[in-house]
């Protein structure tokens, strides 16, 4: 499998596809989030990511006030959590603006839309639907963006596997161009949630779905995650994004900056240099090493011609050049005639032997 976002290829051996998910991090400035986008694509990004939704279709006031308090990451918020969401949307005449930018800077620009209606919205502007943790398992709306035709990439954070390979039939029954990312929904920051990021479930999406392009959502600090989940075989992976992770506001405590992205981007091209394809086999920069720390067999004295040879007059020492005879072959020599003369020192090899 292949997808294409934007000019960019991406596949099961493909570099890794990195996507800077702006979210909240806008803070409300249109000038805030075309700056985090520059910084984006300066950090090495290949895709910003934000997140459109109408908060009165996407989050219920009353809902959440008599829920029984605040939970999780909200129980820190000093607004309600409708009035955080709210100053979190994306207005819809930003979108040209954004998009335009990303244009001229070469990045690409797609978005997780929160309600149907912004599907219908974003298609004309995204190459690609981000579908988050919170919609995994509805139904409806899986379908509604696998029918766009589009690269969808889903989330599945806070899901069983049998909800994954509902969600996954859903939109494979409308399009194939699917990348399935492992999740951890937990917000909160704290450096516990590694131990809940659990990465070899892409061990389990590997073994169930061998062609899909596999990727990491991640909402944890640093990023060992992503190096553990690229080695793992994820090939596209998305972490929040600003340029200050103190400043106020949901998604900044846990969000990457300009000095940790490109941290991140640079030590994962180490890491898909070091990979390999696989096979195991001498490798051109150990061609030398064979010679130099392989034995070789040396006879301890000088060895006359018409001797019978017998393995008291060697030693099994380095180094070993190629045309030795090998070490496992000893046995094989016992009894045969030497051929010619050899110093104290050499190595066998066949010319030395009558055969």
């Amino acid at each position: 499998m292949i997808i294409k976002i934007g000019n960019d290829l991406i596949s099961k051996d493909s570099k890794t596809y990195f996507i800077a998910d702006i979210a909240a991090n806008h803070d409300g400035d249109i000038q805030r989030a075309k700056d985090l986008i520059k910084l984006a694509k300066d950090s090495g990004a290949d895709a910003v990511k934000f997140q459109h939704h109408d908060v009165t279709k996407y989050v219920s006031d009353y809902g959440f006030k008599n829920l029984g308090g605040k939970f999780s990451h909200q129980s820190s918020w000093d607004k309600t959590i409708f009035e955080v969401y709210k100053d979190a949307e994306v207005p819809l005449d930003w979108t040209l603006e954004l998009k335009g930018l990303c244009k001229e800077l070469e990045i690409a620009f797609f978005s997780t839309p929160y309600d149907l209606d912004l599907v219908d919205y974003l298609d004309e502007h995204v190459p690609a639907f981000k579908i988050g943790s919170g919609d995994a398992a509805w139904h409806e709306m899986l379908e509604k963006v696998a029918k766009k035709g589009k690269p969808t990439l889903l989330a599945t954070g806070a899901s069983t596997i049998g909800e994954v390979q509902s969600a996954v039939d859903i939109i494979q029954k409308h399009n194939s161009q699917l990348v399935l990312m492992q999740c951890n929904t937990n917000y909160t920051a704290d450096s516990e949630n590694l131990k809940y990021i659990n990465l070899n479930v892409l061990k389990t999406y590997r073994s169930m779905y061998p062609n899909m392009i596999l990727g990491l959502s991640d909402h944890t600090h640093g990023h060992v995650t992503v190096l553990g989940a690229i080695a793992l075989g994820a090939r596209v992976i998305e972490k929040h994004f600003t340029d200050d992770t103190s400043r106020a506001g949901p998604d900044h405590p846990f969000s990457m900056d300009p000095n940790t992205w490109s941290r991140m981007v640079e030590d994962t091209r180490m890491l898909e240099s070091s990979i390999g394809h696989g096979t195991k086999e001498v490798q051109t920069n150990e061609q030398e090493t064979v010679v130099l720390q392989r034995r070789a067999i040396r006879v301890t004295r000088d060895v006359s011609q018409g001797e019978a040879f017998d393995r008291s007059i060697v030693q099994f020492q380095r180094p070993c050049p190629p045309d030795a005879i090998s070490v496992n072959d000893i046995n094989s020599l016992t009894g045969l005639e030497i051929n010619k003369n050899i110093i104290h020192g050499d190595y066998l090899r066949r010319e030395h032997f009558k055969w």
